[in-house]
Order: C-alpha cells, then structure tokens, then sequence
C-alpha cells in the first residue's frame, strides 16, 4: 500500500505556505522541519500540490463509503455531508448520518395520502431524469477541469502575445495622441488628475518594449533579492540555489552597442557541493557605501563578506538560524544582521569577528534598519520592535503597537522618523520622542509586507521636495503616504496579486512595484498613474533603482533577473 512519509508532508506543507504567500511561516516551518536537509527534488513537486492532495483524498473517501454500501443511490446522498465529515468519520459513522438526516428528511414531509401518492407517481417518471442529471453532473465536472486547463493554456498565449511586434503602429499612434489630448483637457480642468490605471489591454504605449529589458540568466532557483552597487553599473542578486552574483551590466542603454553579448556575471557559492545546496538559500544581501564590499546573508544562518571581484573575504559565523536581513552602517566598519534564532548580530568587519549580540526578542528577528553609525531598530514576529545601540546592554528604545508579526522597519533619510509594517494589516510610523506611535495607517486590507522612504526632504539631496512613505500589500495595492499629514496621499491599483516590493527613483518622481501577478509597474508620484509596465514569467520578489535612475532591477520566480531600460 502507497503510503506517504512525514517528511514528504512537511515538504507539501511548506511549498503550500511558500506558493500562497505566507513567507515567514513557511521558513519556520522549513526550518523546524529540517526542509533544507530533504533529499525531494522540488521540481517534481507541481504547484498545489496539498490542495489537490485533500481534494484526491475526499474523493477516495467517497469511492470508499460507495464501495462499502448497496444502495445504488449512494452518491446522491452525499448532499448530506460536509467535506470535513469525509475525513473525520468512518464509513460506518458517515452512513448513520446520511440514515438520520433521511428520516428527519422524510418526518419534515406532509403526511397527507394524495399527495404521497402523486410524489410518488412523479418519482417514477422523474427516475430516468435522475440517472441522466447524474451522468451530467459528471461531465460538468470534467468540462470543468478542461476549461482550468485552457485557461491556463490561454494565460501561456497572452504572455507570448505580448512578446510578439505590434503590427498596427498607427493605431499605437493614434491612440497615444488621443490619451496626450485627454491629458491636456483634465488640466486645464483645475482640479486634481484623476488616478488612471494604465493596463495592457487599454494602454500599450506605456509598455516597455523587449529591446529596453535584459534577461539575465544563470541561477537555477528562484532569485529573491538584488541590489545595484553604489559605484558603478555593478547588479547583485541572490537565489535559492544557493549562489549570489554579481553582474556588470555598463553604462548604456539594453539595446545599445555597448550591451551587445551576455552580461559578464561572477558566480558566488555559499556551498562546498550539491549535495547540501538546499540549506544555503542566499536570504538577503546588501554592498556597503563604498561599492566594494558585498554582504550575503544564508539560510545556514552564516553571513559572508565578497569582494566586488566575488573573493571570499571573510565567513561571519555567530548565528543558529536563518539570517532574513543583512545591512551596513554608513561608515562601513560595521555590519548589522537579524536571524530566526531571535538574536541581531553587530560584526567588526575589519576583524572580522562579532562585536556584539542583541537578545532582546522572543521570536525570529525579521528586519533590521540602521539609524546611524552606531544605533539601529530590530523587528520581530513577537510583535516588538526594538531600538539598539552598540555598547549599550539593554534597548534605548522600545515601540509596542502592532498585533501581529512586523515584516519590515525603515528609517526616514534623516534618521528621525521609523516606519513599520505588519501582519496586521498596519503601517506605523514611530519617533524617538514618544512611545505611542505618530501615525496610524489603516487603510490596507491585508497583510503589509514593505515600506518605503521618498529620498526626499531633509537629510537627502531632494530637500525641497515632500517627504512621502510608500507601502505594499498582499492586498494588491500599494499605498503612498503623507507624512506630515498623516493622511493618504495615494492609492495605486494596478496589480491582481500581492506586492512584494516597491523602490523610488532617485530623484523621487518615480515608485516602481513588483507582484506576484508577474507585472512590474513604474508609476508617476506626482500623477498617481503608471507610465511604464512589463509583464514577466514569473512573481516578482525585489524591485530596484540603479544610482542614475536610468535602470530598474528585478528579480523572478521563475530563476531571472530582468534590467529594463526606464530613461523617464
């Protein structure tokens, strides 16, 4: 008899948390359970797998209590049962219910002899219908799972579609001149433009055409994290498949000579061999100041710092869990990083050992963010968010507020204001000058999983513009706030699924989104509309800004990372 092992159940459970969006809990679970040390080759794993594993087996269950009985009616009696009747009983329990629920069935009826009879005249008349009602709701069924099918198989067309040349340039003309001339009416209107939301199917100027987008390809995995080097046109990315790269990408445009040829990439393993690739996913990664130090943060829970020539500097080791976030002080002495065994780790990089370590929570720290060269926040799923100084035994700040895990903390470019953001389905913004928080935003509908900071205002090189926070959520939309006001400035919908991640243009002009509908939007600050879209093969985990403003990284589910060429 076919039979299925825990550790195959607890690897079904975790790619169920991780396709779904439950991140954090599917890193616990994979840690707990000792995920990373399985020997199941994921890709054979197709995607739902526990859902049409339960379906399998509430279907099995039915086949069984059919087999188990004579009634020939069997299967119509099902209506009497709940799915969850179907796992908790056993066949004998499942047809005294069905018996129970007939006999109320048939007391509830009314009594009366012409009418029993005239039920059942129409009963043998209605008994070759019933068959046939049968055998269409079976068919129903398969029609059904064939239309899944095709709309799967239709979604594959769309996406190579878009791929194709667009043959009628003058009616993409035509339709671009008639949306400038729109334009032109609202804002003689006076008011406020109305927010427009730019789609493929209404839209296709705003698209950005495949000669502007390079695909790098290499890592086998998903890539969950990237970041331009402050110096140079110098991209890092870091995969599941436990490598980190740095790609040169040059200065020019993706469709200019000067790109012609892959990329040259340098291929940073953060494991001795394959056979234990699946516990080094690279978590996070970040350079420092100077643009050459790169600093990767593991799933084995070890830090490592590269040169931009991909050398191994120095192996951090301090940690027993997962390292989630990894990031340098402006001066570049220390490196700060946060793990799942609750601790955050200060390190002495130029010795290369840890200075310090904070024990100051009771669950897996998630985020960390430096305020300045010496103090730092911490967050954590215990709800806490903590404010740290190097020396200091005990937090000089402690911020209570949210009601459930706090996914990501950001410092304003001043070092003033700390933003959060949580499984609450909350964003918060904090001060040093109170405990309770500034300002409360609420208007999410679900689970917020980043913020981030306009480089605007004081402390930046934007200082006469608004300093504005923005935030992305599993409920599809992100939000931009004002922060002076406490109030929203923004709604901007425009993706189907949840959005991992937003990043503004230096200048601050420009946000651009990341989802998991595949889709990477860059939308105007001051307009509150996209000006430019693409729609990918795969969800989207990390979107960044190269310093000129000029390129937008992003890195894929489905093992890329894409550069688009976004000269606004």
């Amino acid at each position: 008899m076919i039979s299925i092992t825990s550790a195959e159940l607890n690897y079904v459970v975790f790619r169920y948390l991780h396709e779904s969006g439950f991140s954090h809990s599917a890193f616990a679970l994979g840690y707990e359970a000792g995920i990373n040390k399985s020997t199941i080759d994921g890709n054979l794993v197709p995607p739902g797998a526990l859902v049409t594993f339960v379906q399998k087996g509430i279907q099995y269950l039915e086949l069984e209590a059919n087999l188990s009985h004579d009634d020939t009616d069997m299967d119509k009696d099902f209506q009497f049962l709940q799915p969850l009747d179907l796992i908790t009983k056993d066949v004998y329990e499942l047809q005294k219910i069905i018996k129970e629920k007939k006999e109320k069935l048939q007391k509830d009826k009314p009594r009366r002899k012409d009418k029993a009879n005239t039920d059942h005249e129409r009963n043998h008349e209605r008994e070759p219908a019933r068959e046939g009602e049968k055998e269409k709701q079976q068919k129903e069924k398969e029609r059904e799972r064939y239309r899944e099918r095709s709309e799967k198989n239709k979604e594959k067309e769309k996406r190579k579609d878009k791929e194709r040349p667009r043959e009628d340039i003058m009616d993409s003309k035509l339709s671009g001149e008639k949306e400038a001339a729109r334009h032109e009416e609202n804002k003689k209107g006076g008011d406020l433009e109305p927010m427009e939301i730019c789609t493929v199917s209404t839209s296709l100027p705003c698209e950005i055409p495949s000669c502007d987008v390079m695909v790098l390809e290499g890592h086998t995995s998903e890539v969950f994290v990237c970041a331009w080097s402050p110096e140079g046109s110098v991209l890092a990315s870091g995969s599941g498949d436990s490598t980190a790269r740095i790609w040169t990408i040059g200065d020019g445009p993706c469709n200019s000579t000067i790109q012609s040829g892959p990329p040259n990439s340098v291929v940073l393993k953060h494991s001795r061999s394959r056979a234990n690739e699946k516990s080094k996913d690279v978590t996070t990664l970040d350079w420092n100041g100077e643009g050459t130090l790169l600093a990767t943060g593991s799933y084995d829970g070890q830090a490592r710092i590269w040169d931009r020539a991909g050398e191994l500097v120095s192996t951090l080791n301090k940690h027993k869990g997962p390292i989630f976030s990894l990031k340098w002080n402006k001066k570049g002495d220390y490196l700060l990083s946060g793990s799942v065994d609750t601790t955050a780790v200060v390190w002495d990089v130029k010795s290369g050992e840890w200075k310090q370590q904070f024990k100051f929570h009771s669950g897996p720290t998630l985020d960390v963010d430096w305020r300045n060269n010496n103090s730092f926040a911490t967050c954590s799923s215990d709800r806490m968010i903590h404010v740290c100084k190097v020396g200091e035994n005990r937090p000089v700040k402690t911020f209570a507020g949210h009601q459930s895990e706090v996914n990501a903390i950001k410092w304003d470019p001043s070092g003033s204001l700390l933003a959060s953001c949580s499984d609450d389905g909350t964003a918060k913004i904090w001060s040093m000058k109170q405990d309770a928080c500034l300002h409360d935003f609420r208007e999410h509908g679900k689970e917020i999983y980043a913020v981030r900071w306009s480089p605007t205002g004081s402390g930046t090189s934007n200082p006469n513009k608004q300093l504005l926070l923005a935030s992305a959520s599993f409920d599809t939309t992100v939000k931009l706030w004002d922060v002076e006001l406490g109030r929203l400035l923004h709604n901007l919908k425009g993706h189907r699924e949840p959005v991992y991640a937003v990043a503004f243009s230096p200048n601050g002009e420009y946000l651009a989104s990341g989802s998991l509908d595949k889709c990477l939007n860059i939308w105007s600050v001051k307009e509150a509309k996209i000006v430019r879209n693409y729609n990918g093969d795969g969800g989207i985990f990390e979107v960044c800004w190269d310093k000129e403003g000029n390129k937008i990284a992003a890195c894929y589910a489905n093992n890329v990372v894409c550069v688009f060429d976004v000269r606004l």
